[in-house]
């Protein structure tokens, strides 16, 4: 499999200000392997280290400082070579280790010459823990699910992924690739973009492998909800996490409470909710009240949505059949287009800084699905599951803030299209979306 990410593991590598890097992702998104892979194909040999398989060697950062006399135990301890400049030293299963972590202060300013890569399963939940972390003394890198992209790669799509990739002027996309795209997608829905879903999918095309480990995933998931430090916050976890087909199959997906316990408080589910948060397995989206900078000035803080990390999660934990990819485009539309809007999201928040918003306005009700911010200029998008892309809310959009709106963006199964100020891009495209905004507003103001 190839993962894009590669690239800036590369650049990492060759940087004259590399620091010790920390992985963060959530479990089964690859990490591992992926450091593995980075380290086989760029360095002479690998020194890998398990702090969950092998407890021990946790002993040699209590009791030292000292970076040298510690690679030395953990080369002595594991017949490991470890060549400054030469070695990949990865520490994985690191997010129950708070002095591990704690030395990678002295690993960047006593010893920059070793490249530490250090990766964890709930680090979020760690690193959200006020403790004598080294700020500004580590490089951080986001590891999320395969992009659709990536999910065309992984299957042998490799015309229609070059295809995608070499999009450079708006215009409609020919049948021969649009048809195909469609139901690729399809697919990518079922499968999600966790590797191991998507390897038992395009290598063995067996259907109820991949369920499996989708089943396995999410079990994996609800074992690690017992791993915050109350106790009692872990069935408040479990009811939130369950709620969430719940709270997407709902006309207005702004999450309620009362859809996760009737009488249910926000206060009562704040901790279980904002663990979920920081281990990155839900993206919490706040409601913003105008198109202004910085966005995030602009949030009411009491409505949000939240969406799962993955597509091909939700699917499977709103127990949809993966029959319904043969039924013409029910998938897209499945419980009010959640699998959609779902999707969409996920690949925004890989593509832009700052994490999208949402806008609302009551009597009469609009609204825009997401507000992204794009360098310094904020663009309303609106997503559509089907072909049926008449868009009132954009238009309020539009005519509540005129001097603030350069492009809107549509995302649904209509074909790549500028009309006037509105962007439609296909929803196989929208992990291009940055790109393709880019390539808009270009043609756009050329064209005045």
């Amino acid at each position: 499999m190839e993962r894009f990410v590669m690239e800036k593991l590369v650049k990492w590598k060759n940087s004259p200000y590399r620091k010790p890097l920390i992985l963060k992702g959530v479990r089964q998104v690859g990490k591992t392997w992926l450091l593995k892979e980075f380290g086989s194909r760029y360095y002479e040999n690998i020194a890998y280290f398990n702090f969950d398989e092998n407890e021990e060697y946790k002993q040699f950062f209590e009791t030292t400082k000292d970076v040298d006399r510690i690679l030395q135990n953990l080369m002595l301890v594991s017949g490991q070579k470890i060549v400054p400049e030469k070695t990949l030293i990865i520490f994985d299963e690191i997010q129950d280790c708070p002095k591990v972590i704690n030395s990678m202060k002295y690993f960047c300013e006593n010893a920059s010459q070793y490249h530490i890569a250090c990766a964890g399963s709930l680090l979020g939940i760690a690193l959200a823990k006020p403790s004598s972390f080294p700020v500004g003394k580590v490089n951080f890198m986001q590891i999320d699910p395969m992009t659709f992209s990536e999910f065309l790669l992984a299957n042998g799509d490799e015309n229609l992924f070059r295809y995608i990739e070499n999009v450079n002027v708006i215009e409609p996309i020919p049948d021969a690739f649009f048809n195909p795209l469609c139901e690729k997608l399809k697919m990518y829905y079922v499968t999600g973009g966790m590797p191991e879903s998507v390897l038992m999918w395009t290598e063995a095309r067996d259907i109820s492998a991949m369920e499996e480990s989708l089943s396995g995933i999410i079990s994996a998931y609800e074992r690690d909800f017992a791993k915050h430090p109350k106790i009692t916050e872990f069935p408040k976890i479990s009811m939130i996490w369950k709620s969430i087909p719940s709270q997407l199959a709902r006309e207005n997906k702004k999450f309620i409470y009362k859809v996760v316990k009737q009488g249910a408080r926000a206060r009562e589910y704040e901790d279980a909710l904002q663990w979920l948060v920081d281990a990155r397995l839900v993206h919490k989206i706040y409601r913003g009240t105008a198109p202004g900078l910085p966005i995030s000035a602009y949030d009411d803080l009491s409505a949000f949505k939240i969406y799962l990390v993955d597509v091909g999660l939700l699917r499977k934990l709103a127990q949809l059949s993966p029959t319904a990819f043969g039924e013409g485009n029910r998938l897209f539309t499945e419980f009010k287009g959640a699998l959609t809007e779902n999707f969409v999201l996920q690949t925004l928040i890989t593509q832009f800084e700052v994490t999208p918003r949402y806008w609302t306005k009551t009597n009469p009700p609009y609204e825009v699905d997401f507000v992204i911010q794009r360098e310094n200029d904020i663009f309303p998008i609106e997503v559509k599951s089907e072909s049926n892309t008449t868009s009132k809310s954009l238009k309020k959009y539009k005519e509540l803030y005129p001097d603030k709106v350069k492009l809107r963006v549509r995302f649904s199964l209509d074909n790549l299209k500028l009309d006037d100020d509105v962007l439609n891009i296909p929803l196989f495209m929208a992990d291009k979306t940055d790109k393709l905004i880019g390539i808009a507003l270009k043609q756009r103001f050329e064209n005045q």
